[in-house]
């Protein structure tokens, strides 16, 4: 059983890949970049994501993730960590998960996952400390992994379902639900109707996150997230997409959002004003 606002439901069925959406939105090279902002609209940092088909017969993929600091923020917490993971079949599930952190005034670690999802088991290592093996009770993703996986569900008005995501040393049964329709009329990609999607996240993860995360998708079968926003402990973080590369919907991408310097913004200003 689980709950909306205090009132027990029933529990949502596992979610299943709408196969028209994986070829359209989960089947070629792509390479997303995003501004991150703190609350109140400060850049902070750039989240890149790509993904790369390595086997097509074998229906294997590459999630390339790279979080880095922007401006003055690198002076007072700098951050460079990047996060591989290795999916395979029509679910994607992650077989292997590599991570290669750098945060702060010398910390660094290195962390290797690797999944037998036919046993329910995943092999953690961090750094040279002995290896630990986790019961995962059934199929999971992690936190990628499940963040593209969720990009091809099905999306129907009161209607969730649960995504397993193995995170924090447990496999946590993350409930996404569509919850609005709306239009947006600023995007990379120009105006867009889109999708907003909860999933209601029980674990902290990599970054100690304190509350939900809400991905607005593109409503079409190209399914592109073009914002992100997360709850954390002071305030908020939201990624929006400015730059968006590779082979999604039978076409080619080719966008990027153009940032002028403080010059040339003056000059356009001074344009638009005449």
């Amino acid at each position: 059983m689980w709950t909306i606002n205090g009132i027990a439901a029933e529990t949502p069925p596992l979610g299943v890949a709408d196969p028209a959406l994986l070829s359209s939105a989960y089947g070629g090279d792509e390479t997303f970049l995003y501004d991150v902002s703190w609350t109140g609209g400060i850049k902070i940092g750039e989240l890149s994501l790509q993904i790369r088909r390595t086997a097509s017969e074998q229906e294997l993929f590459e999630i390339h993730a790279r979080v880095t600091d922007y401006g003055v923020f690198r002076f007072f917490y700098p951050v460079d960590d990047t996060f591989v993971t290795l999916v395979q079949g029509p679910e994607r599930l992650p077989v292997r998960y590599e991570v290669e952190q750098k945060e702060g005034r010398g910390y660094k670690a290195h962390r290797l996952t690797l999944y037998d999802q036919k046993r329910g088991l995943a092999r953690y290592r961090k750094n040279e400390e002995p290896e630990q093996q986790f019961v995962m009770a059934g199929k999971a993703h992690n936190e990628f992994s499940s963040f593209f996986f969720t990009r091809v569900l099905p999306f129907a008005p009161d209607t969730s379902v649960i995504v397993p995501t193995f995170a924090d040393e447990k496999r946590h049964e993350v409930v996404v639900t569509p919850r609005e329709w709306t239009h947006f009329e600023e995007t990379l990609l120009g105006p867009v109707n889109v999708v907003e999607v909860l999933p209601r996240m029980t674990f902290k993860g990599l970054y100690d996150k304190s509350g939900d995360t809400v991905i607005w998708f593109t409503d079409d079968a190209c399914r592109v997230p073009v914002r992100i926003r997360s709850k954390i402990l002071i305030g908020s973080l939201t990624a929006e997409l400015v730059a968006y590369h590779g082979t999604s919907c039978g076409r080619q991408w080719d966008l990027e959002q153009k940032v002028l310097d403080e010059e040339a913004r003056k000059k356009a200003a001074k344009i638009k004003g005449d």
